[in-house]
This record gives structure tokens, C-alpha cells and sequence, in this order.
């Protein structure tokens, strides 16, 4: 007898395909919602493990302060990171997970593997921040119009609030300090 864990076998669902669920909303809102969800995570998902890498390899004065600041926006992004799937199951999507599916996915550019300065890193996080906070918002503003408020409100009060949060702490790094 075979007591091998067998791992081939049919999926339950498809990738883009959506289990209809009685959530009240017409299946092709609930297709869009998804397909700029999964895009959200996919972003967001590269977000979190770049904070990882930098929180890793910052160098120079401000390490600690970095070191710290980055492990915890890194926390933070995993709790959007969970909401974001979530809710993509919630309207019986297929969330991405893999790193493969999200290295293929993700808008934000991939850092070099070696070390960079930490205003480089800095400057590396804004920019993935701030593709993050243009998409959401625009996907928000289609949610609403679209009847889903729900995604709307994930995008909004978690996404677009927790992204800007981070921006300020970031930006404030790279800002001359004004003469008194």
C-alpha cells in the first residue's frame, strides 16, 4: 500500500474562475473586483518582501531606526497581504500565492539582489508605495461605481491608508532638515 502524500491531483477551481456566491453582485463586478484585487496583491506581496530584503541589508548610520522601521511596515503588509486574499476568496475568486504567479504579476520592478544605500531603498519603497496607492485608488473609485463596496472599503480604509502611513515614514528620511 502507498502512503505517499499525493500532490497531483484536479484543482477545485480554476485560476480567473469565480464561484458564484450570494453576495448580491452581478458576476462581471465581481470578475473586475477580483482581477484588480489579485493585482493589488500581487504589488502588494513584492511590497512586503522588498522590506524584508532591505530590512535585511540596510547599512550605514541609520541602521537600526531603518532595520526596525522596515520589519515593521514588513508587518503591516503582511496583514494587507491576508486581507487582500481574503477578500478575493470572499467573492469566490482564486487569490494568487505562489512566488512564481506574483514574480509574473506584479507592476512594481524587482531590486537588485545585492546591497544599495539606504536612500536608494528608501527611494525604491516610495515608488512601490506610490504604484500601490495610484492603482488602488483607481480600482476603489470603479468598486463604488460598480456597486462593490466592500472592495471598495478594503482598498480604501486598509490599502490606500496603510500605504500612505508608510509613505510620510519613508519620505521623512529623505527630506533636508529646514533651518529653525
Amino acid at each position: 500500500m502507498d502512503k505517499s502524500v499525493k500532490t497531483q491531483s484536479q484543482e477545485t477551481q480554476r485560476f480567473g474562475e469565480i464561484i458564484k456566491m450570494p453576495h448580491g453582485m452581478a458576476e462581471a463586478v465581481v470578475k473586475k473586483s477580483v482581477a484588480s484585487l489579485n493585482q493589488v496583491l500581487a504589488d502588494t506581496i513584492t511590497l512586503r518582501d522588498m522590506y524584508k530584503k532591505h530590512h535585511w541589508q540596510v547599512v550605514g548610520p541609520t541602521f537600526n531606526q531603518l532595520h526596525l522601521l522596515f520589519d515593521k511596515h514588513f508587518e503591516a503588509q503582511v496583514e494587507l497581504v491576508d486581507l487582500l486574499a481574503e477578500r478575493i476568496q470572499i467573492l469566490g475568486g482564486v487569490s494568487l500565492a505562489m512566488a512564481a504567479d506574483i514574480a509574473e504579476e506584479t507592476r512594481i520592478p524587482r531590486p537588485p539582489r545585492g546591497r544599495e544605500p539606504a536612500t536608494v531603498q528608501l527611494s525604491r519603497l516610495i515608488e512601490a508605495h506610490t504604484m500601490i496607492l495610484t492603482y488602488a485608488r483607481e480600482q476603489a473609485e470603479k468598486a463604488s461605481d460598480a456597486g462593490d463596496s466592500g472592495t471598495d472599503d478594503l482598498l480604501v480604509s486598509d490599502v490606500v491608508r496603510t500605504n500612505e502611513l508608510q509613505v510620510w515614514f519613508l519620505s521623512e528620511h529623505l527630506v533636508a532638515a529646514s533651518p529653525i
